[in-house]
């Protein structure tokens, strides 16, 4: 019984991701703010949508259970901008760190070192289902503001050269993904949304 106890605890602990708000809008819904809980499920299914253009394997459900809890540290640590100055994206690093050990760690031992290597192995993007992973987490805002004559990009003054390189995990890949994102990425400098620099 300790154990449900403990993970029912985290599962209601997980409905505070829903109030952790990110840059993206929702244009759909008035261009409000898009939620983390919301951002895990979409790119979740983006993955399982898209899994057919990776050229190297992934394991799919593993793939999409990070998805599902890479952002759960932002209940803690909130959510950052992925442009922010690399100083601040460092503490936030901490941050989360400290945010995953917490939150996983209401959940039984076996649980929690589970998740929370998994967590990690998406942190440091080395293999195929985390490089796969990211690599969703990073297209769908993308879409998102291309949907939205840059959104988010135009607000901050993004660059070129920052989008090019966030999205670098698609280029070996998911090739026929990375050429598709770079051209949206000339797009939208056509477009005047993002700073050609």
């Amino acid at each position: 019984m300790d154990d449900l106890n403990k993970q029912l605890d985290f599962i209601i602990e997980l409905d505070r991701l829903k109030g952790v708000y990110r840059q993206a809008l929702v244009k759909s819904d008035e261009n409000r703010f898009e939620n983390s809980a919301e951002h895990s499920w979409h790119i979740s299914l983006t993955a399982q949508i898209l899994h057919e253009y990776a050229v190297e394997k992934v394991d799919i459900s593993r793939v999409t259970c990070m998805l599902l809890i890479h952002d759960i540290v932002e209940i803690d640590a909130g959510d950052m901008f992925a442009f922010s100055e690399p100083e601040a994206l460092s503490e936030q690093e901490n941050k989360e760190i400290a945010a995953a050990n917490r939150l996983f760690g209401l959940l039984p031992e076996q649980q929690f070192q589970a998740y929370n290597q998994l967590w990690l192995e998406f942190e440091s993007a080395e293999t195929n289902d985390a490089r796969f992973a990211k690599a969703m987490d990073r297209i769908l805002p993308l879409l998102q503001n291309m949907r939205n004559e840059g959104g988010s990009w135009v607000r901050h003054n993004v660059k070129k050269s920052q989008l090019i390189d966030r999205n670098k995990h698609l280029e070996g890949l998911a090739p026929k993904l990375w050429l598709y994102v770079c051209r949206q990425i000339d797009l939208a400098v056509e477009q005047g949304w993002l700073e050609d620099a």
